[in-house]
């Protein structure tokens, strides 16, 4: 083996986002490009020599070329050992309680989480520090910084780790554990919930789908729900990882998971059903004839959580990215703890988790979570539902219901404008800035303006201040529109108008919601100008 030192030059275009950098996979592909990237990691935080980090991801194309490369560059870099999923695969929340668990100095996540997979689709890469979560602004920072002047990266010369065979094997002076992707994570599992209760809730009959769409949790559900909790064999559904999802979209949202939403909408549909994303680290809850909404999914959770033993204790507080509705404040409110508005990104729940301010968090995006890992976690909300579910014998629509009736209903919805131009997309959100300081006081459908600003944020554990996190417009009476550019996607730019309306009289608790939010959607375009901005008639997805 032979360590090289291969000159090179920075590359454009690799500033991290929220979720680390994603490009399309033949970006990552190219020369220098995912090398680049990886050596100014080491460099952004200060070296790999003598470290341990965790590596894997979700299994989409050019996941395991990767590794291999992050592997050699560890090597060659001084690592002192590498711990990766059989086979490369790790969930995203599986990879942070490793990280956690094994005390390492991170890890390096490779996933797009819900963007399609294949050659000539996503790919993304993140590093996680050592409390488990999503790097900070000030590390993404620093590794940005690096890429800006990188001049050479190191490599060794080797063949390639057999990541089929669960052991430890030397890559140079390196050590390379090849260790179970589920066993860790299904115990952590197991510690939180009634395992028992769920399994007599399966022996009674009750009935489940979870839908893995051909990505990363099909081996963790199986496992843990079919294996492990009793769940009749094909329960779990696309429960095998496939490089480019099965050709489709692995977001767990009413659009993407079609199939699974008129299996619940029709005759003989099961009692509860679920889906993940690529990575696992999303949810997608359903009961018999009803949609669970990720915000009133966190609220219900937050609500129900003291039934689960994890949780039994209580809840220190609660925290929100601020486009999720406030259906979550309320039984904050209710239950006398803090809650918390943060911007969207799971690394800013990060202070509050270890600082012990919060338990539970969530995004409308999907994503769910707790102080149990530093990321949101897409399995673990199924687990902590069918908890709940077993404990108070409800169905879904019933413990909605009485959820309602106790807090008021926040009807809610996410229109998605996806691929606008750039210099629309940023046209529409300058003009909204410009008229954010004549809007309180004005009257519209959704009633009288009484706030807009562009929302900052300053984190109540470390003092930092985060600006420019999207445009808030509030009205009387609790309705509230959001809009935001969201960095999620690799072409263009995706507009995200956030919709809420807040219903307390209790005839009015089970409308449709787009009927119930008509007034806010029209006071939305009325506002921006949507159509005249993007040329577009409606959005290109609605969740």
């Amino acid at each position: 083996m032979e360590k090289l030192t291969i000159k090179t030059a920075p590359i454009e275009g690799q500033k991290p986002g929220t979720s680390g950098l994603r490009k399309k996979t033949r970006v990552f592909m190219e020369p220098h490009f995912l090398e680049n990237f990886v050596q100014s990691i080491w460099n952004g935080i200060g070296g790999a020599a003598g470290k341990t980090f965790v590596v894997g991801g979700d299994g989409r194309y050019f996941n395991d070329r990767a590794i291999q490369v992050i592997l050699r560059m560890a090597a060659a870099s001084g690592a002192a050992r590498v711990i990766v999923g059989q086979g490369g695969i790790l969930s995203t929340p599986a990879a942070s309680n490793l990280i956690r668990k094994r005390a390492t100095d991170g890890g390096i996540i490779l996933s797009a989480s819900h963007n399609p997979g294949g050659i000539d689709e996503d790919f993304g890469i993140k590093f996680n520090t050592p409390n488990g979560g999503p790097a900070s602004e000030d590390v993404t920072g620093q590794i940005f910084e690096a890429t800006t002047v990188i001049s050479q990266y190191e490599i060794l010369e080797a063949q390639d780790v057999d990541l089929g065979a669960i052991g430890t094997t030397m890559l140079g002076a390196m050590e390379v554990e090849v260790v179970d992707p589920v066993a860790d994570y299904a115990a952590l599992m197991e510690e939180l919930f009634d395992f028992d209760a769920i399994a007599a809730l399966f022996a009674g009959g009750f009935t489940l789908r979870f839908d893995a769409m051909h990505a990363v949790t099909g081996p963790y559900a199986t496992a843990i729900l079919e294996d492990r909790l009793g769940a009749p064999k094909g329960s779990v559904l696309n429960g095998v990882p496939s490089p480019d999802f099965g050709g489709g979209h692995p977001d767990p949202n009413p659009i993407w998971a079609k199939p699974l939403v008129d299996l619940v909408m029709g005759e003989n549909a099961p009692d509860f059903a679920a889906a993940s994303d690529g990575d696992g680290d999303r949810n997608m809850i359903l009961g018999r004839g009803v949609y669970v909404t990720p915000s009133d999914s966190l609220a219900v959770l937050a609500a129900n959580a003291h039934l689960a033993p994890g949780y039994k204790a209580g809840l220190a507080g609660v925290a929100r990215s601020m486009p999720t509705s406030g259906a979550v404040d309320r039984v904050a409110e209710a239950l006398s703890i803090e809650s918390f508005e943060t911007p969207t990104g799971w690394k800013f729940f990060g202070n509050l988790l270890d600082a012990g301010r919060a338990t539970l968090c969530g995004e409308e995006s999907a994503g769910t979570g707790s102080d149990h890992v530093r990321e949101k976690d897409g399995l673990w909300a199924v687990l902590l539902w069918l908890n709940i579910l077993a404990v108070t014998k409800s169905s879904v629509k019933d413990l909605l219901d009485a959820h309602w009736a106790r807090f008021g209903r926040n009807y809610y919805t996410r229109h998605d404008y996806e691929a606008v131009e750039n210099d629309r997309a940023n046209a529409l959100m300058d003009g909204l800035r410009g008229r954010l300081a004549t809007l309180p006081g004005q009257s519209f459908a959704a009633g009288t303006v009484t706030m807009a600003d562009e929302f900052a944020y300053d984190d109540p554990v470390d003092g930092s201040r985060s600006e420019g996190q999207g445009i808030r417009i509030l009205f009387e009476g609790g309705n509230r529109i959001v809009f935001r550019l969201s960095g999620t996607g690799t072409v263009g730019a995706t507009i995200r108008v956030y919709l809420e309306g807040v219903e307390s009289d209790p005839a009015k608790l089970n409308q449709v919601a787009e009927d119930a939010l008509a007034p806010v959607i029209a006071t939305a375009e009325e506002i921006a100008g949507i159509k005249a901005h993007t040329g577009r008639d409606a959005p290109d997805v609605k969740t």
